[in-house]
């Protein structure tokens, strides 16, 4: 080996499960490491070939490709790769490529095996090859952040200088260091940072990090999937997120974090979307949807799951629109922000989606300034269309001058919904209250948000009228544990999945976090914090959760069903398609919504 011992040694005791090993069995397994330099575009095995033990990423970056050509991962130093085809037959069941300049170390397979037998972190971390639910109970898809994460990273603050800095970086083997004043989160510094920005710009060495750093980086909240993580840094082409909660850092998670197994099919799609250069190259990308959800859904991931990496398609094909907006039309004249509604705006898009937006802009826009948002909402909309994501039947578009305003405006919106709780005024305040940044200046919407929740919450008057709107879509339920089926047309005999089954609880959901002042926009996040929070009784919670999962799940196996058969996907679902006991189990469901709303129309009476 060039490398010598004490470097393996030194380079092992950061990478886990290497670094739980007692000191004597690392240096005997640090001996047991081949060492290989390789160029660029590298072909390091191919699908199919032999595999003689485990890779470890020392330097450099390696892609890995299924056999379709597919990304599966970008991997990074101490990232470990090769383990499934050697686990299973022997075979590589994926394509390894160096994507840059790298040296890569190898595990001799009995020296993995022995690993594996007599040490349970080993055995914990190389099992995620396994089928069946212990698989995807590992995958990073399905993963949260907080489940990923490692312990609170080191920080410095704005006055630490740059040379101080890299010290803490080069000492512990950091690429980057989060920036925070107190506990709150107001930067980032990595080595690109001092490169760049000290040495480059002949900086002194005492330059205080707070003039160099990125400030108010992209974040993660613990709460986030770990395909959040897998599409952020893919969109951004960055390899470092904070994780924060209420500004507060909580961690960081980076692409040596990361876990071999990913989600393949989104990720590859939210590539493509970010560097598509059209409106046909976009829709390309939608059009994989369909398959997509087949193969989430027969995964058997859970709905918030599937639905989660479906709206990010949506959300990169939209950040993207807005980029390609930008370099057609030039750049804002004001800050802006893009925002979604409907299940865009929830993170519960399924196999069919129309668009729900808007534009939120600064206030110091001028009147001649407004047709350059108009442009782009024309823009960026009639990308939707053209991607797959259809015209909003009720003209709720950033297209619409109405929804297209100064944040000034916006406020006198909510302002006026909540004073005047008249029937349309309900119907925008809970379109409206769905709302998510998607691209732009969060900043514009965050503080009107707090506003409007506070404001609402407080107007029992209008919260009464919420409460009455929220309970007019009934469960389709008969008599004699039977279904209120649809009775003529072409889905006679049928339910309505989405109105009679999701509508319902997404609409309870949304008084819950209106009571509680719940920022959150995703249906079961609203169900969990309002539970949290006491609004709703644990026995309540727990039973409306369960149905809504049981109804959610249900409404995305028949769209997958749909799709199999060739035929598009909808919300309709044919009772007779099931079995008893699923059909059973469906109406108690729906029975636990009725049940749940009709608690909430008792408090509506109260509040009147």
């Amino acid at each position: 080996m060039t490398d010598t011992l004490p470097k393996v040694l030194e380079f092992l005791q950061n990478v886990h499960p290497y670094d739980s090993l007692p000191q004597d069995e690392l240096v005997r397994v640090a001996s047991c490491f081949s060492r290989r330099a390789l160029p660029s575009g590298t072909v390091i095995y191919s699908a199919g070939d032999p595999i003689t033990g485990v890779y470890l990423v020392k330097s450099g970056t390696i892609e890995v490709t299924d056999t379709h050509g597919a990304l599966v991962s970008m991997l990074s130093p101490r990232n470990s790769f090769g383990e499934r085809g050697l686990l299973r037959d022997g075979l590589a069941v994926t394509t390894a490529t160096t994507t840059s300049d790298a040296v890569i170390l190898c595990l001799p397979a009995e020296e993995l095996r022995h690993l594996i037998a007599n040490f349970p972190a080993f055995e914990r971390f190389f099992s995620r090859g396994k089928s069946g639910a212990a698989a995807r109970q590992n995958d990073l898809a399905t993963l949260k952040v907080s489940d990923l994460m490692a312990r609170k990273p080191l920080s410095v603050t704005t006055t630490t200088t740059a040379q101080e800095a890299a010290q803490l970086m080069r000492k512990n083997r950091f690429s980057c260091v989060p920036v925070v004043e107190g506990e709150k989160l107001v930067g980032i510094v990595t080595t690109r940072d001092l490169s760049g920005r000290v040495l480059a710009e002949g900086r002194a060495p005492d330059t205080p990090v707070g003039e160099i750093m990125t400030p108010d980086p992209l974040a993660l909240s613990p709460q986030s999937l770990g395909s959040d993580i897998l599409h952020m840094m893919l969109e951004n082409r960055i390899g470092h997120l904070p994780v924060v909660r209420d500004g507060k850092l909580l961690g960081m998670i980076t692409q040596t974090d990361l876990t071999r197994f990913q989600a393949v099919s989104s990720g590859q799609l939210v590539r493509d979307a970010a560097v598509a250069e059209s409106y046909e190259a976009l829709a390309d990308v939608s059009g994989n949807i369909p398959q997509l959800l087949v193969q989430l859904v027969g995964a058997h991931n859970a709905h918030e799951v599937v639905t989660r990496l479906i709206t990010d398609i949506a959300d990169t094909i939209t950040r993207r629109l807005l980029k390609l907006a930008e370099d057609k039309l030039g750049p804002p004249p004001v800050p802006y922000l893009w925002a979604a509604c409907g299940s865009q705006g929830r993170q519960e898009q399924t196999g069919v989606s129309d668009q729900d937006n808007c534009i939120i802009i600064d206030d110091k826009v001028s009147p001649y300034d407004m047709s350059y948002f108009s442009d782009l909402a024309r823009f960026v909309s009639d990308g939707l269309d053209a991607a797959g994501y259809f015209y909003c039947p009720g003209d709720m578009m950033a297209t619409n001058p109405r929804w297209c305003q100064p944040v000034s405006v916006w406020r006198r919106y909510f302002q006026g919904w909540i004073n005047t709780p008249s029937p349309e005024a309900q119907m925008l305040a809970s379109v409206m209250f769905d709302l998510r940044p998607i691209g732009g200046q969060v900043s514009l919407f965050r503080d009107l948000q707090e506003e409007t929740l506070a404001a609402a919450s407080k107007n029992s008057i209008f919260v009464a009228h919420m409460i009455s709107n929220s309970i007019k879509h009934a469960p389709p339920l008969g008599l004699l544990r039977s279904f209120a089926t649809i009775r003529s047309g072409e889905y006679k005999n049928h339910v309505d999945m989405k109105l009679g089954g999701v509508v319902p609880v997404t609409d309870l959901a949304r008084v819950y976090a209106l009571r509680g002042r719940i920022t959150a926009a995703n249906t079961r996040a609203r169900l969990l914090a309002a539970e949290e929070q006491g609004i709703i009784s644990v026995s309540g919670a727990r039973d409306l959760i369960e149905a809504y999962d049981l109804i959610a799940n249900l409404r995305l196996e028949n769209q997958a069903n749909l799709v199999r058969m060739g035929r598009k996907p909808d919300n309709f679902l044919a009772p007779s398609d099931l079995s008893d006991f699923e059909r059973s189990h469906l109406r108690d469901a729906f029975v636990v919504v009725r049940t749940m709303q009709s608690a909430v129309g008792q408090l509506a009476g109260t509040l009147g």
